[in-house]
Formats: structure tokens, C-alpha cells, sequence
């Protein structure tokens, strides 16, 4: 998680470019939630291309051929099942979510492998891909997860990402959660290469496309000052995921480099190094901590296609 990602069976996967909507951030807590308004438009873990956790297929749960498509497009895979307790929940602020990972053996899971410092990442976003929040469940001694999070009226999607002991495989899952109310769809937010949240700007730079390896920067500013004190968050500087607009295919991976390896600069770059899946309108999100808060850059950004170069 530290070295170039190519996004290809799932987990990590990133996105990128051409393109980054006036991002929507919000202040979140060193391991709380991040929330975007609602009028922008709405985190990998290693792999390759294709989108997620080196094993993290997505696509339906009983398909053959999931093991090619991004992550988070099942419920179920390879015997393990995201199940919620409640697949219907009320608007509101702090509402509680409860859900087990349950495995081959049929008990939910209770012992997992740490992940850049948590045992589990949940991600949430409005199917309009607003309301993004990037959280940490508490695990009960049941293998019961629970966490609070900010639901508005609409039909959400949560995806775990997290690898259990027992195979040590990383893994994301997605399942639908519908919350109660008058649904208010944002607008699309049209394509921008420059995010502000809090004061902070984040820029994009670099061109990538479908099925081509390349290079993504975020550089991070406050007040037009470049950022070079960046706080390590979850063992790195920057955090990036990115949802695929329609389907919402779950990509996400981490820099280049880490905190402390004597090579990589607490900014105001944060580079990643990935291969998109397929092209299209992906909404991406980058979060950065400093100042002991944490903060997220939401983008959308446009993937073009893989263009062949001959001899």
C-alpha cells in the first residue's frame, strides 16, 4: 500500500482525471466521518487493474467472472457476505448502522487483519454520490459492527473494505441501504480541476486513461500557501477513492510513498500511480489530514479511453 497501485481486482483502484468538480469536503474527525454537501455530487487498498483489492472481485455474487470486475458491485464474495441489519434506516444525523461480515462458514467474522490501522474501512455515499463518509466501526465481541452516520432521504450505498484473519485477503463489499424521506437528487457537478474545502485547495494534475498506467498529483494549498506539513492519516498522507457514476464500481488506492520512508514529502504533492478500469465520469475523493483534522477533496473527473500508439 505504499508502492504504485495498479488497480485491478479490487480494493484499490483509483481514478482519475480531466476534470475535478469544486469538491466538496467536509471536516471529519482523525477517524470519523466526512461529509459532502449535497449540492457537489458524490478510500484501497492495494491492487491492480481493474479496480480494488488485488482478490476483491465485485459483480454478482455467484458470477463466474466476477474476479475481473471492480470492487464493490457485490454483497457476497468467495463465501463472505456483507449483511446489514437493517437494509432500511431514517434520515438523520448520528443514526446507528449495524452489520456482520459473514463467512464461508456460515458465523459472522470476527477476527481481521489490520489495514492500514483499522480492522475495517465503511464507506458510505448517496447513490447521487453525495453525503460521503468514510468511517470506522466499533466490532462487538458478536462480530457485530456498529457505527453512527448522517443519512439523508435517498437510496445510499455502504461498502466494507477489509480483510479477515482467516485468509488475509483483501475484500470490499457493497450492499444497499435505503433511507426514508423526500429524496432531493443533486445536480451533476460538472468536471473541474480544482477542489476547495476549508480554506484548503486541492488541484489535480496529470492525465490518465482507461487501461494506460500513469500518474495522478493532488497538491494541497491554504490561503494560496502550498502545504508541506500533511499529518499521516491511516499511515499515509492522502487517501483516495472513486465511485464510477451509474454503477458505482468502488475504487480506491493510496500514494506512492509513505510517511517516514525518507523519500516522500509531507506535501503539498500527494501522487498515486494507477490504471483505471474502464473510462467514464468517476466521482473522486481525497482525503488529507492537517492540523489534526481531517479533510475531504471531492472531484469528478472524467477517464478517457485507452489510446494505441503505434511502432
Amino acid at each position: 500500500m505504499n508502492t504504485p497501485v495498479k488497480l485491478a481486482s479490487f480494493g484499490v483502484g483509483l481514478v482519475a482525471v480531466f476534470g475535478a468538480a469544486a469538491g466538496l469536503g467536509a471536516v471529519v474527525g482523525p477517524v470519523g466521518t466526512a461529509s459532502v454537501d449535497p449540492s457537489a455530487g458524490g478510500h484501497d487498498m492495494t491492487t491492480e487493474a481493474g479496480g480494488g483489492h488485488s482478490d476483491a472481485a465485485g459483480g454478482h455474487p455467484d458470477a463466474a467472472g466476477a474476479a475481473h470486475l471492480p470492487a464493490g458491485l457485490a454483497v457476497s464474495e468467495d463465501g463472505y457476505t456483507l449483511a446489514l441489519d437493517r437494509p432500511a434506516l431514517p434520515a438523520g444525523d448520528d443514526v446507528p448502522l449495524s452489520f456482520r461480515i459473514v463467512g464461508p462458514d456460515g458465523h459472522a467474522v470476527t477476527d481481521y487483519a489490520l489495514r492500514h490501522d483499522e480492522d475495517l474501512h465503511l464507506i458510505a455515499v448517496r447513490r447521487d454520490l453525495t453525503g460521503y463518509q468514510h468511517v470506522h466501526p466499533d466490532l462487538g465481541d458478536d462480530g457485530t459492527w456498529r457505527v453512527p452516520l448522517d443519512l439523508s432521504p435517498g437510496s445510499w450505498r455502504v461498502f466494507a473494505d477489509f480483510a479477515a484473519s482467516a485468509d488475509g485477503e483483501d475484500r470490499t463489499l457493497g450492499a444497499d441501504l435505503s433511507v426514508a424521506g423526500e429524496y432531493a437528487p443533486a445536480e451533476p457537478t460538472a468536471p473541474s480541476r480544482t477542489a476547495e474545502v476549508d480554506g484548503y485547495e486541492v488541484t489535480l494534475d496529470g492525465d490518465l486513461r482507461a487501461g494506460e498506467e500513469s500518474e495522478l498529483t493532488l497538491t494541497v494549498r491554504r490561503d494560496g500557501t502550498p502545504v508541506t506539513t500533511l499529518q499521516p492519516y491511516l499511515g499515509a498522507y492522502g487517501h483516495l477513492v472513486a465511485l464510477r457514476t451509474g454503477d458505482l464500481a468502488y475504487l480506491h488506492v493510496h500514494p506512492t510513498g509513505e510517511p517516514g520512508d525518507g523519500v516522500t514529502p509531507a506535501g503539498p504533492g500527494i501522487t498515486f500511480a494507477t490504471t483505471t478500469p474502464s473510462p467514464g465520469s468517476y466521482r473522486l475523493f481525497l482525503d488529507f489530514r492537517h492540523g489534526d483534522v481531517v479533510r475531504t477533496a471531492a472531484f469528478t473527473v472524467t477517464v478517457g479511453a485507452h489510446e494505441e500508439h503505434g511502432s
